[in-house]
């Protein structure tokens, strides 16, 4: 996915061998430390070729590989979550400079001095949409409240099989934007063709800037863009941490909730809560409010710029 997002912006993309080696099984991990290896061999092609004047790190055992080869270069490292993986905390090991979304993350890091908070960064374009014209680019009309459901970039099965469950009655109060990912959209869309004309379908949506701008309430996954998304559109959230990355997941969902901007639902209840808790927060007008209020609170439209001018420093541009 992240070569096909690159290569649609017309930018240069290099693969480069890796695997994580955390909590993988015996019979894996020999395999995993070779893609490592032949990662590293070609991290420094790539160097070599390129020449870069400083690395810049956005987390993942993909990047190891590269750190290693080029451990001479200056590094410069982005925490994207609150919490940091343990790749992302062997990156910071050789970084000069090392950016978080939010203060919370400094707790994981020992040396304070590397530290310096930007916030997360958002694409140019995504905040061009006002919600009239996002409405507009899905042809929704009326009064009534938008509801997006949406996974990670690959989707969630468990949000989709609860927005299905549920969809007779969401429809009878609520315009659904429903961002399914590619795995089950060849099986959401046969459930879901007579659906009508207030249910809005997509695998994937490039102009997510206009969904985000139309929606009342976002149902979602809790990774690490909704630290910075939801709070440049003022967008109250019901989070669903994935189970199987709970850890990171919950910190920032957690992280939204104390600051009383999103609610979170457990994964194995989503079914039975999930009308119920919409249902609920779209009543109660004051609570919305609070929480628009919340989030907004949080923006960081200048994380972009931090980290360029971070970049630059490392770079002794």
């Amino acid at each position: 996915m992240e070569e096909a997002l690159v290569k649609r912006e017309d930018l240069s993309y290099r693969n480069i061998p890796a695997a994580g080696v955390h909590g993988v099984g015996i019979k894996k991990l020999p395999g995993n430390l070779l893609k490592l290896f032949k990662g590293y061999f070609a991290s420094r092609k790539i160097l070599n070729e390129f020449k870069p004047d400083v690395l810049f790190f956005t987390g993942g055992y993909v990047g190891i590989p590269m750190v290693l080869a080029g451990f001479r270069k200056p590094t410069i490292l982005y925490v994207p979550d609150i919490e940091p993986s343990l790749a992302l905390k062997f990156l910071a090991h050789f970084a000069r400079k090392i950016a978080l979304t939010t203060e919370n993350s400094r707790e994981f890091f020992s040396r304070k001095e590397k530290l310096t908070v930007t916030g997360y960064p958002i694409r140019q374009g995504l905040t061009k949409w006002t919600k009239k014209e996002g409405r507009a680019y899905f042809n929704i009309t009326g009064d009534r409240p938008v509801i997006l459901f949406m996974g990670g970039s690959k989707g969630s099965r468990s949000i989709n099989n609860a927005v299905v469950a549920n969809l007779p009655e969401l429809l009878k109060k609520y315009q659904v934007i429903h961002i399914t990912g590619h795995l089950d959209w060849d099986m959401i869309q046969p459930k879901t063709a007579d659906a009508g004309p207030n249910y809005h379908a997509f695998p994937y949506l490039h102009e997510m800037g206009a969904a985000l701008a139309s929606a009342d309430l976002v149902v979602s996954r809790a990774g690490a863009s909704i630290l910075g998304e939801y709070p440049m559109f003022e967008l109250p959230a019901i989070l669903v941490p994935y189970p199987y990355a709970w850890r990171y997941q919950k910190v920032n969902a957690e992280f939204l909730v104390e600051h009383q901007a999103a609610i979170m639902l457990l994964d194995e209840t989503l079914n039975s809560t999930l009308l119920r808790t919409i249902d609920q927060l779209m009543q109660d007008k004051n609570q919305l409010n609070r929480m628009r209020k919340a989030m907004a609170s949080l923006a960081r439209p200048e994380a972009a710029m931090l980290i360029a001018e971070l970049i630059n420093e490392v770079a002794e541009v």
